[in-house]
């Protein structure tokens, strides 16, 4: 029977929603809009789990070179693969050489035929950078014959720039590393690392705070328009039906809109999914579809919002009575409790207390406990807000008419204002005490490269058929270089095959090996030794006059040159020093004289380059030089500073999520701000009729929005701050404050507030005319 009640109250309240005229329909749309925002971003969260598994099932599936030891006999189902990757102006461009040794050799995903020599595959992105006019450069890197498209299975997003190439002459370059055989384009991986406790850390709070002001928007948009919905339960109670019918149908109402909000998110979230296609944000793409959200999840989201617009609105309804001739609401409100408010961020400080010093040494941090403790300090906020606006809004002295007009307005309605500014201080704490936490452990993911830049900016690796005076000729040629420094780089050994003793062999001119070590005297022909340390006991023997040894000796899995060199007379002793990326530069330094001719072919050889940093595209020019030399070339632009991959993933994640999330925000709000305005629409009307001018009352919204926004900013600093402090004291990690990311935290809160007061002003001049009395 208590069932049947409740389902015709509510099926009554889902009737009103849609049938109460224009301001029905209209409560109703503003409702589904603010609701399907948020039903749109939970669908997105739920579906990137799956985008970033597809991601890694499509850079699976495409794996040719695994950097393996393991030799694969050439055969007819074998093929050639060279790395060829490249970059553009801070862009990624993933390439490949192929070559096929018989016909059943693997196609790689994606490719419908072979390129031959000349020829080229690319991907869609690719092609249009290549035919635009930005490409121009690149096309001097890739002067290759666009014959067809990389399918979307071979590649892992829409904005991805890669290509295919047809090669010859592979066969002898093949090493494993840079040029390697495959009979498969799925090989056997090896196990995935276990994730640092820290990081884990990261990325729940991560998840928790981009999702937080989700949940609070969707509380809040349900409740769009409750001061008329209010008076529509007074009539309903004056024609006969108790207080406990009346909050089920207005209940019903709720569960209306949130209806319709659930079929508007999904249409947000398809469209989202197809623009998403063509989006790249932080070097990040997917293809639509990539974003299917996961079943379970996408059933909890469609039941879990209906039931949260039901029960927020019957709890917003307790200290609510409604009565036959009005809605006690209107007259002044019983002041709020602050108790029981404290209670929720005690209790998340609670749960995150045990976890204090744990650090990365023990273990795993409970994710329950976390994700409790996270969210209960960031609900705390949208529970303490309403009473800290009600208790400074009921002591805000005197003023002019548009401050007067405002702080009477936040006296009436302290907690309608308080809702429109909770997103926004959960997302501003949540940010505050992410950024604390990023700034407090990236130190122990970031390193000093070793890398010294005041001596050169870029190296380029070349492969051994490449003669290394002509690649320093043309590259001291290129446009923006300013000097280079010309070396290559062996193993010197004991025996031929499986040496017990071997050393580092460095060859370069004299003005070169005075660049990476200190020499006596120096002369075309000169060998010299440099110890590495008091533990390095092979260059000692190996650089003895007149000893018969071998460069580039062979190992069982990987054959070498096997070049035989008897050492000089005159080699001489000299003093370890360091090359431009940080290395030490110890074993046996040599100049080219003092080589036999078939030394060349042992060698691998590089050049550390010099910039012109007043000449922007002097990085293009440099690879493309290196292109013309070889293909193969491997161009690397020098850096103070390592950082972990997978910790400057999360820190991306977390900038493409807090896009999205800065983006729901403002809609939100601006959805938010239009309700309220269309709520006073009568009582602006009537003022402008009075004479109250338009700029007064311009103010006064203006004044409505900054008190609170300013009220829930400080809020969120302080519950930011102290979340980011008990964050960092479970990771060990010495407790910083970065005020500058507090300010710009602070600061973006508040610029998207701005942003939309800004986009509100036009429907509020609309408003503010004298025939907004007029009703039927």
């Amino acid at each position: 029977m208590r069932m049947r009640q409740w389902s015709r109250d509510l099926g009554m309240g889902f009737k009103f929603a849609f049938t109460g005229g224009r301001e029905g329909w209209g409560r109703a749309l503003l409702t589904a809009v603010g609701v399907g925002l948020g039903v749109a971003l939970l669908l997105l969260t739920t579906a990137i789990p799956n985008a970033l598994q597809a991601r890694s099932d499509r850079e699976y599936a495409r794996t040719d070179i695994t950097y393996g030891s393991e030799r694969i006999p050439r055969a007819d189902n074998t093929l050639l693969v060279a790395r060829a990757d490249t970059e553009y102006r801070g862009r990624d461009v993933r390439g490949r050489q192929l070559e096929r040794e018989g016909a059943r050799a693997p196609l790689p995903p994606g490719v419908g035929k072979f390129p031959a020599p000349g020829e080229m595959v690319v991907s869609p992105a690719l092609e249009e950078l290549l035919k635009s006019r930005d490409g121009k450069l690149l096309r001097e890197r890739l002067p290759y014959r666009i014959t067809g498209t990389i399918g979307e299975s071979g590649l892992i997003g829409s904005a991805e720039l890669a290509f295919y190439t047809g090669a010859d002459g592979l066969a002898p370059k093949v090493n494993g590393s840079a040029v390697t055989r495959i009979d498969t384009f799925q090989p056997e991986l090896a196990p995935p690392e276990r994730m640092d406790p820290v990081l884990l850390l990261l990325v729940l709070v991560v998840f928790v705070v981009l999702l937080m002001p989700v949940g609070v928007f969707i509380a809040a948009a349900v409740r769009f328009g409750g001061e008329r919905r209010d008076r529509r339960l007074a009539a309903l109670r004056l024609v006969g039906s108790d207080s406990r019918m009346t909050r089920r149908i207005a209940a019903g109402e709720a569960l209306a809109g949130a209806m319709l909000g659930l079929v508007f998110g999904t249409g947000f979230f398809l469209i989202g999914r197809q623009v998403a296609g063509s989006v790249e944000l932080f070097d990040i793409s997917v293809f639509p579809s990539y974003l299917n959200p996961t079943p379970t999840l996408a059933l909890l989201v469609a039941i879990a919002v209906p039931a949260a617009a039901v029960g927020v609105t019957l709890l917003a309804l307790r200290g609510v009575v409604i009565e036959p001739l009005g809605v006690v609401r209107t007259a002044r409100p019983a002041r709020r409790r602050l108790w029981w408010r404290l209670l929720l961020p005690l209790a998340g400080l609670g749960l995150l207390f045990p976890m204090v010093g744990q650090g990365r040494a023990n273990g795993d941090f409970n994710q329950y406990m976390v994700t409790a403790g996270v969210i209960l300090l960031l609900v705390g906020i949208t529970a303490l807000l309403p009473w800290i606006v009600e208790a400074v809004v009921a002591r805000l002295g005197s003023g002019g008419v548009a401050w007067q007009l405002a702080v009477r307005r936040l006296q009436l309605s302290s907690g309608t204002a308080a809702r429109m500014v909770n997103g926004i201080a959960v997302a501003v704490a949540g940010a505050i005490a992410l950024q604390m936490l990023f700034s407090g452990v990236s130190s122990d993911y970031t390193k000093d490269s070793g890398q010294d830049l005041s001596r050169a900016q870029m190296t380029v690796r070349l492969p051994r058929e490449v003669p290394l005076a002509e690649a320093d000729r043309q590259l001291k040629q290129t446009e923006g270089v300013r000097h280079t420094l010309a070396l290559s780089d062996g193993w010197v050994a004991d025996r031929r095959k499986d040496p017990e003793n071997a050393a580092n062999l460095t060859v370069g001119d004299c003005a070169a090996l005075r660049e990476v070590a200190r020499l006596p005297s120096c002369r075309d022909g000169d060998v010299f030794t440099v110890q590495n340390d008091e533990y390095d006991t092979a260059t000692p023997k190996l650089g003895k006059p007149g000893r018969t040894i071998y460069l580039d000796p062979s190992y069982t899995d990987a054959p070498g040159k096997e070049v035989v060199w008897t050492v000089p007379q005159s080699i001489r002793e000299a003093t370890k020093g360091k090359d431009p990326t940080g290395r030490p530069r110890g074993g046996i330094l040599a100049t080219p004289g003092a080589l036999p001719a078939k030394a060349a072919p042992a060698l691998t050889s590089g050049v550390y380059i010099g910039l012109d940093s007043s000449e922007p595209d002097v990085v293009e020019y440099v690879r493309n030089t290196a292109a013309r030399l070889d293909p193969l070339a491997d161009s690397t632009t020098m850096t103070a500073t390592e950082q972990s991959r997978r910790y400057a993933s999360i820190r991306t994640g977390l900038f493409v999520g807090a896009a999205c999330v800065l983006f729901l925000i403002g809609a939100s709000l601006l959805v938010s701000q239009l309700e309220q305005l269309r709520e006073r629409k009568k009582l602006l009307s009537a003022l402008v009729a009075f004479g109250t001018r338009r700029r007064t009352l311009s103010l006064s919204v203006l004044w409505q929005t900054a008190i609170p926004i300013a009220l829930g900013l400080a809020l969120a600093s302080a519950v930011g701050l102290t979340l980011g402090a008990v964050l960092l004291t479970m990771t060990s990690t010495p407790v910083r404050v970065d005020w500058p990311s507090v300010l710009a935290m602070t600061g973006i809160g508040a610029g998207v507030v701005l942003v939309v007061t800004l986009f509100s002003l036009p429907p509020l001049l609309r408003l503010m005319r004298p025939e907004g009395l007029r009703t039927e």
